[in-house]
């Protein structure tokens, strides 16, 4: 049974979580390891390096869309692939984050944690909501 007053906020911590933790992400890429950085890490590990640049991107923007509740469940529905995406990245890695390349765990969780959203829906305050239902 899905407690109808409460979900509402339940969808509002889940956003800002995945907005902080996109907007977190991106930032790093851009500001700490700089985005040629970003791009040769992304090669050394077999991904095209010119991806760097639109996922930093797209990780910047979608964290400032969920914090704001700006099109969340679309955000999400993007998230959740481009999250399962990163998570092929680590498959070979293991299971745990920590493992040395970094495992699968972290991004199939946040992946998964998109996906909620998606079925949850927009969230309390969302500014723009995705769609009605």
């Amino acid at each position: 049974m899905v407690d109808t007053r409460t979900a509402p906020y339940a969808a509002l911590l889940l956003r800002v979580a995945l907005g902080v933790m996109f907007l977190a992400h991106g930032l790093t890429k851009l500001l700490v390891f700089t985005l040629p950085g970003t791009a040769q890490f992304f090669a050394k590990i077999g991904v095209p390096a010119w991806l760097a640049y639109p996922v930093t991107f797209f990780e910047i923007i979608a964290g400032i869309m969920l914090i704001l509740g700006v099109l969340p469940r679309w955000v999400a529905i993007i998230s959740v692939v481009q999250l399962f995406v990163a998570a092929t990245v680590h498959f070979g890695n293991g299971w745990g984050f920590s493992n040395p390349g970094g495992g699968w765990e972290y991004p199939i969780f946040l992946s998964v944690a998109a996906a909620v959203l998606l079925l949850l829906g927009d969230g309390k305050f969302a500014l723009v909501k995705s769609w009605r239902g």
